[in-house]
């Protein structure tokens, strides 16, 4: 059952304040950082290539498997920590951390040294999404919620597209270490400023009835405990069926992301100063409208009902498989990236409604590593797997297509959009189940 899936009688005012406001602003920033770290490899592969002379393989593996181990696995037990402790000081230090892990990429000089710093940056980001989630849902009441993480969610299209502009223009003036030094500096002084002014919520504070609070003599609550948050998530076949399906679609994601910078300039023909501005605006623009829109309709049409949440993603996936064939097809980059914009929107129609079904199908306490457990699930299978794949398919296919060896492997990624969009349809039918009435508790 739902613990806070609308607004309760007597709650707080469903207005968010200024200060939420501002908290939203500065996280969205630490995201957009997040991601730009994250993106920079992908981004810069192909000088990366040049100069350290690693195969598309091998990206695959630092930029998926070798990351999300890291990221992916310690993101339960930081997730846990920050339940049970003060999430912004969790937050500003994972933020330093995985800076400081960019900036010494950009100071590797071969293949096994950038692999540890990229499995530094990963140990960092573990920290970064999960408990922003939960600072967010204590800011912002149900109702207002999918709209909040929503605009939250901006900060990976604003870091893909960021990175994108930044990380080329630098590279084609200076050097793609520079990139990377820069970024990683620019995030230690962000995470100062979240130490700082960024205030720590109350954990449930928008959620509880403003009469029922406990009084004050009152015994505190038992805080949830680890293994009882991972049963309960894991038991629950909404929880668990969103996990995965988001899993099948990150494979696409993450594999399109980490490499469709160098298919670009290497088989469609793009130079880095093209990269840097029309598939900035591509990612931008496309990513951006898929994550904010997906959060307001989500706002809207989960009030009719519940199975939105996986309706929504299964339409956006369905709508988008068809544009990234032709996308993979088109014998020119302008033709390539004029099919790839719509579905770098639709592609994103899942995340909002994934992340804003968690926040409210579970307790305030639970948040953080709920939100966690959800990253663990589909980033391993997401993150881990789709570049590792593609890159090795890569390999695979350039002794027959030595000149498109990328575009045979992308094609093998639409049988995915398939798998995802049934994945979405099962779990819209989870979702009836167990909220026959009105499909929302």
């Amino acid at each position: 059952m739902s613990v806070a899936s609308s607004p309760i009688p007597g709650a707080p005012p469903a207005r968010p304040g200024a200060r939420a406001w501002f908290v939203l602003a500065v996280l969205c920033f630490v995201y957009v950082l997040n991601f730009l770290d994250r993106q920079l490899l992908s981004i810069l592969a192909k000088p990366i290539q040049d100069d350290l002379g690693v195969t598309d393989g091998q990206l695959g593996m630092i930029s998926g498997l070798y990351f999300a181990l890291f990221y992916c696995i310690l993101a339960i037990p930081v997730g846990w920590l920050a339940d049970r402790t003060n999430r912004t000081k969790v937050l500003a230090f994972s933020c330093a951390l995985w800076s400081a892990a960019t900036a010494a990429c950009g100071l590797s000089t071969n293949y096994p040294q950038l692999a540890v710093s990229r499995m530094a940056v990963g140990v960092g980001e573990a920290g970064g999404v999960p408990p922003s989630y939960a600072i967010i849902s204590d800011y912002f009441p149900s109702g207002t919620r999918g709209t909040a993480l929503s605009l939250f969610n901006l900060g990976p299209p604003i870091g893909q597209a960021l990175g994108v502009a930044f990380g080329a223009t630098v590279a084609a003036a200076f050097s793609w270490r520079d990139a990377f030094i820069w970024i990683g500096v620019i995030g230690v002084v962000t995470a100062i400023v979240v130490w700082l002014f960024v205030k720590e919520p109350k954990k449930g504070g928008l959620d509880q009835p403003l009469q029922a609070q406990p009084p004050a003599d009152a015994a505190p609550a038992p805080r949830a405990g680890f293994w009882d948050t991972c049963r309960m998530y894991f038991a629950n076949p909404v929880l668990r069926g969103m996990a995965l399906a988001c899993g099948a679609t990150q494979f696409v994601t993450y594999a399109l992301l980490n490499f469709a910078t160098l298919f670009l300039m290497r088989e469609k023909g793009m130079t880095l100063q093209e990269v840097a501005l029309w598939y900035a605006l591509v990612v931008g623009f496309g990513i951006g409208a898929g994550m904010f829109i997906s959060g307001r309709l989500i706002d809207h049409l989960a009030k009719k009902s519940k199975t939105f949440y996986a309706w929504l993603p299964a339409v956006g996936l369905a709508l988008a498989a068809p544009l990234f064939a032709a996308f993979v097809w088109a014998p020119t980059w302008q033709m390539a990236l004029a099919f790839l914009t719509l579905p770098m929107a639709l592609n994103y129609f899942y995340l909002s409604p994934a992340v804003t079904l968690v926040q409210e199908e579970v307790r305030p306490d639970q948040r953080v590593m709920s939100g966690a457990l959800l990253l663990l699930v589909m980033n391993l299978i997401g993150l881990g797997l789709g570049p590792t794949y593609l890159g090795a398919a890569s390999d695979f296919f350039r002794a027959q297509f030595p000149d498109n060896s990328l575009q045979m492997a992308f094609y093998t990624l639409i049988p995915f959009y398939g798998l995802a969009i049934v994945m979405f349809i099962g779990l819209a039918r989870k979702i009836r189940h167990l909220h026959p009435a009105k499909g929302a508790s």
